[in-house]
């Protein structure tokens, strides 16, 4: 029984000589593939071994493959992928079939059937070149794969980086440590510091042996950290569509594809032609950051309204102006990814009471005299023509279409000035509301 592990250095000695050579130490992204070509040569090398009385039955990972009549022909195959790997050798990955490819001979008389071919076709298939990588772990689960350990540190850093600066933790390092000493200085006017930064999830990081493709470099692992996908999805408008409709198809609300649009408001008329973004990003892991704030901010004045009979109603005097408060107030907010997601007032303090205005109203009504309040003139109808310029002229009116009774009313108290036909406004009545209007 011949058994070859994981391991690259478990293939043929030409094959070990080969990789110790190169100092292969990691994965590529893609499986070797064969044209059938490739295939025949390979195959054909065996053919006049079929007379010999020895042949191998051929498993990987305990899955019978096939039957072969010499085993260099799988030999081979594992050389020719080597070889094929040396444009991606740079990249110092650690090399792994990461399957156990085994061997079992058996003496059978001549006319036993093998099927090199057919083996080979599927080994070549399923023999996936993978890679020793480490895995960005989140809350217990592999979220991402990476070249090592370095470079997944790097990826966090890069993610922290997106939101916070170097500077900014640099100072918030020194506010844990005067924080911890009772020694925090009190922040001046506008002025803000951070108090933590952290991620959604715990994060770990460990050792796997995966697909060669999935291995990421640092900038990509953080995109897909944040989005969720290295790849957003585009949709092409058509005629009829609508911002909606077209986030609903996607399975999202309306805010949502704004959110991934910001070139978009609601009220955009989209082009048909027009490339959107319908990839609704789900962001792996959150920094998370808390920050205080110190204001200084206006309180503002109440007004107090206090009625006075001798006044005629819709007329009114300011006995006190009011005036706005002061008040100092330290906030401490919480953001998602650059996104605030809560904002409290720790601390407050009034250093100026505002002062309530006093509003002196009339209430006094009599019949001749307006109350400043004007009702709707009609029974139902609706306003066909607002008063402005209308048809090169300015419309000093508004148009009232389709009352379901003709009575006309009078808009508020008042003395008629004028009743009867009047030009083009035809049968008119003026009321003077003796309060400086008149309708």
């Amino acid at each position: 029984m011949y058994n070859y592990k994981s391991s690259l250095g478990h293939l043929t000695e030409k094959t070990a000589r080969y990789i110790k050579k190169t100092a292969v130490t990691v994965v590529i992204f893609t499986t070797i593939t064969f044209g059938a070509g490739d295939m025949s040569n390979i195959a054909s090398a065996s053919s006049s071994n079929t007379a010999k009385s020895t042949v191998y039955y051929v498993y990987l990972d305990d899955q019978y493959i096939g039957t072969v009549s010499n085993k260099d022909i799988i030999e081979r195959l594992m050389d020719k992928k080597v070889r094929e790997f040396k444009d991606v050798m740079d990249k110092k990955y650690k090399l792994t079939f990461g399957d156990d490819l085994t061997f079992i001979p058996e003496q059978v008389n001549s006319s036993a059937r093998t099927n090199d071919k057919e083996v080979i076709n599927k080994l070549d298939k399923q023999l996936a070149v993978k890679a020793e990588a480490t895995s960005i772990v989140l809350d217990g689960k592999a979220a991402v794969y990476v070249l090592d350990k370095k470079t997944a540190e790097k990826a966090i850093e890069m993610l922290i980086s997106r939101y916070v600066s170097e500077e900014e933790l640099a100072q918030l390092k020194k506010t844990k440590e005067a924080l911890k000493e009772g020694k925090l200085p009190p922040l001046k006017e506008n002025e803000s510091r951070l108090l933590d930064v952290k991620l959604s999830k715990e994060v770990s990081y460990s050792t796997e042996i995966v697909p060669t493709k999935d291995v990421l470099d640092a900038e990509e692992a953080v995109q897909f950290l944040l989005k969720g996908t290295l790849e957003e999805k585009k949709y092409t408008v058509k005629k009829g569509d609508v911002l909606g409709t077209i986030a609903n198809s996607h399975g999202m609300t309306l805010k949502e594809f704004l959110a991934i649009n910001p070139g978009l408001k609601e009220n955009t008329v989209l082009k048909i032609g027009q490339e959107v973004n319908v990839t609704a990003l789900k962001p792996l892991v959150e920094v998370v950051i808390e920050k205080e704030v110190f204001k200084k901010e206006k309180i503002a004045y109440k007004t107090q309204v206090k009625n006075d009979s001798s006044m005629f109603k819709g007329t009114s005097k300011v006995q006190r102006n009011g005036q706005e408060g002061l008040k100092e107030v330290t906030y401490k907010i919480s953001m998602s990814n650059g996104v605030p997601i809560k904002t409290e007032a720790i601390s407050e303090k009034v250093i100026k009471e505002p002062v309530d205005k006093i509003l002196i109203q009339g209430t006094k009504v009599i019949p001749s005299r307006g109350t400043g309040s004007f009702i709707w003139p009609t029974y139902g109808g609706y306003i066909s023509s607002y008063q402005g310029y209308r048809w090169g002229k300015y419309h000093r009116g508004i148009d009232i279409a389709r009352p379901y009774n003709r009575t006309i009313r009078a808009a508020d108290n008042g003395v008629v000035t004028f009743a009867g036909w009047r030009g083009s406004y035809g049968n008119t009545v003026i009321i003077d509301h003796r309060n400086g209007f008149r309708t």
